[in-house]
């Protein structure tokens, strides 16, 4: 993911114990876990155990890596799209969403626009549709009692399409109409 990663203890002959799963296994699974919603132990048996999966989901999220991950590659689309590498312009939208009962009320609100007693959530996006900002309280999983772990769920989330733009061609197209049924 890094230009130069840095090489483990033990490759060196430096001691410490190998990692027991490959980082591709660890990515497709947490990869697996935000795009299906499921629980860490429900991981299907063809992933690594739920509790490795979680300590390098951990390890990513304290160390800002899903970020710098989805950084480099929105660098790489706009790049391929002929864009600046900073964008120029912003698309802001806002999503109020009901909360149940049984949602504290510290962390719902009332929209008086919409007449949703709920949360809101915020969501700003270049021209090309990727985001350059996630900072709603509980944006991609509303039970996850972190809000550091809510966020990095979201910036996992948000480097599925990334991954799929950049796995197709090498250049991205922009998504058009089929008019053909008529």
């Amino acid at each position: 993911m890094r230009p130069l990663p840095s090489v483990p203890a033990w490759l060196n002959g430096q001691g410490g114990r190998p990692e027991g799963y490959c980082h591709r296994q660890l990515i497709d699974a947490v990869r697996y876990l935000v795009a299906e919603g499921v629980r860490w132990a429900s991981l299907p048996a063809e992933f690594p155990k739920w509790r490795a999966v979680y300590r390098f989901f951990r390890r990513w999220r304290d160390n800002d890596f899903i970020k710098e991950l989805y950084g480099r590659l929105r660098t790489m689309l706009r790049a391929l799209a002929g864009k600046k590498q900073a964008p120029t312009a912003a698309i802001i939208d806002s999503q109020s969403v009901k909360a149940d009962a049984t949602v504290g009320a510290a962390t719902r609100g009332y929209d008086a626009g919409k007449k949703i007693n709920g949360r809101k959530r915020h969501i700003a996006v270049d021209t090309l549709g990727f985001s350059h900002l996630i900072r709603a309280r509980r944006l991609a999983r509303d039970y996850e009692p972190r809000i550091d772990s809510a966020e990095a769920m979201a910036w996992w989330a948000a480097s599925i399409p990334a991954t799929r733009r950049l796995a197709r061609s090498g250049r991205p197209t922009p998504r058009r109409l089929n008019r053909s049924a008529a």
